[in-house]
């Protein structure tokens, strides 16, 4: 699928531009320690510096680097600093969830209980949670393809504890977190931080040339999607216990959690069907077996996610959640599930060469253009509510460009393993039209 014909939204010379603007709005997020969650005006809100923001901007200004943006190598090697330095644990290895906000806690005995007060993620600035993990890996993998100094020691550091202390070989898929001292691990399992492993696995293995990593990447979607969402007619429940149980009622008080919502989570799908094209990519490249249901599973949750959650409460757009008989739950459209759903569209008409999908890549990119982008302050609303207004009750603000700044390339750099790969002349780089 070629969108050279194409004006307006999604044509490469709007993306060209909006890539621009949003490298623009980025860069304003440098502080001390890393990169730092941006307000809806763009302004550095006061929070702990994340671990999960600083790898995935480190990864953004990597590919911006490769794109020759000037000034991005510096901002790379900000993000790996602090990388390899406040974020990292240097006594006990691995990354903490966020710079801790009180250093002295780190000989403190009792910091770990006291992190888990109040529950969910707040609080636990030490925890060691594989979804922060798998942004490091990315991150590392990314930099390392543009050249930046020091990434190829960071991504093998962090592979090295991804390996140690998060993969699970018996079930093919990895642990959610661990206490600082990596003594105790959660009683629980995420597809959320599984997904992102995919595709940090992914990175890795273009950037490593080691094609385990490739393998490791379809162990998971072979568990999570071949089997969990198959099994559940192409919905996927998220929430796990620690030997693999779903647990479709969970967080059914809490829905709108930011990180382990409640129902079934539209965006994710439309994520995962991408994913799953670039992992065909990867493993036909490495020259690894290609099981036949990876394409056949992209379209099938591709088709079943659209079908379901767009528009699903009458309304324009995706809602974010929906209850297991497809009733929408919450209702707030957020702005990576329609860039995901744009760059799924985009990836599943390249793999297939299906002329429909270019229709419904048009038709997500007007929507975004018309309500997602923000001229006036820069960046992307993150949230809006059911009537297409800017709103913050999920997703304040505008904690990066992640989601964003990927679709933009994408549909431009064609399809490799990872985006880094791609822009590195990875397998089927520049399928996509020109730059």
């Amino acid at each position: 699928m070629t969108t050279s014909h194409r004006p307006g939204p999604g044509h490469p010379e709007w993306l060209r531009a909006e890539e621009e603007r949003l490298y623009s709005f980025a860069a304003g997020s440098a502080v001390s320690d890393g990169f730092g969650w941006l307000d809806a005006r763009g302004r550095v809100e006061e929070r702990p510096t994340a671990a999960w923001i600083t790898a995935r901007m480190t990864h953004v200004f990597s590919l911006a680097h490769l794109r020759g943006t000037e000034g991005a190598a510096a901002l790379a090697d900000h993000g790996l600093a602090a990388l390899a330095g406040p974020l990292r644990d240097a006594e006990l290895g691995g990354w903490f969830d966020a710079v801790p906000s009180d250093p002295a806690a780190l000989s403190d005995p009792a910091s770990w209980e006291r992190s888990q007060s109040g529950g969910g993620r707040a609080g636990q600035e030490l925890r060691k949670s594989a979804y922060e993990h798998a942004f490091v890996v990315l991150a590392a993998a990314s930099a390392a393809v543009a050249g930046r100094p020091g990434a190829a020691d960071l991504l093998a550091e962090a592979l090295g504890v991804v390996e140690e202390h998060f993969w699970e070989d018996s079930a093919g898929a990895v642990r959610e977190s661990w206490d600082r001292g990596w003594s105790a691990t959660e009683d629980y399992r995420g597809a959320n931080s599984n997904m992102h492993c995919v595709e940090a696995f992914l990175a890795a293995a273009d950037a490593t040339g080691d094609a385990r990593w490739a393998r490791r990447a379809l162990a998971i979607a072979e568990r999570l999607v071949h089997g969990v969402a198959a099994e559940y007619d192409w919905r996927l429940p998220e929430h796990f216990t620690s030997d693999w149980k779903a647990l479709p009622e969970h967080h059914r008080e809490q829905p709108d959690h930011p990180f382990r919502p409640f129902g079934s989570t539209t965006g994710h799908l439309l994520e995962w069907a991408r994913l799953l094209v670039h992992l065909e990519v990867s493993l036909t490249g490495a020259g690894e077996e290609v099981p036949a249901w990876l394409r056949a599973d992209a379209v099938a949750l591709f088709d079943h996610a659209v079908r379901r959650g767009w528009a699903a409460d009458g309304r324009e757009g995706f809602v974010y959640t929906l209850d297991w008989d497809d009733s929408p739950v919450v209702r707030e459209r957020m702005h990576w599930v329609v860039v995901e759903a744009a760059m799924a569209a985009w990836a599943l008409g390249e793999a297939t060469g299906n002329a429909a999908y270019g229709h419904d890549y048009d038709r997500w990119w007007a929507y975004a253009d018309r309500h997602h982008i923000d001229r006036e302050h820069g960046g992307w609303h993150h949230e809006l509510d059911p009537d297409n207004r800017p709103a913050g009750s999920v997703w304040p603000g505008k904690p990066d460009v992640y989601h964003a700044y990927q679709a933009v390339l994408l549909p431009r750099i064609g399809l490799a393993g990872s985006l880094a790969g791609a822009l590195a002349g990875g397998s089927g780089a520049q399928r996509g039209g020109a730059a």
